[in-house]
């Protein structure tokens, strides 16, 4: 459950979806499919402690370079 029934930027509606999140480590990234809590009016995200717990394992894991039974799905660059 979460401890927000409005929005706690501006007060709107929240619904439950499943958003993808990027999450950074070291020079690697790793996207996820997760469950939050959205705002309908200004797309405020609100994820459970579980969830945010899981975000800092993956990014320690990409800090690490443990990348084993994680999916490569591209290259990403950087331009100038």
């Amino acid at each position: 459950m979460m401890p927000f029934e409005k929005c706690p930027v501006c007060g709107g509606e929240l619904a439950k979806k499943d958003v993808e999140k990027i999450v950074r480590g070291g020079a690697d990234t790793a996207v996820l499919t997760v469950p939050a809590e959205v705002c309908l009016h200004c797309g405020e995200r609100l994820y459970s402690q579980e969830t945010v717990r899981r975000f800092e394992e993956v990014r320690e894991k990409l800090d690490r370079r443990e990348t084993k039974g994680m999916a490569e799905i591209g290259r990403s660059f950087k331009v100038a």
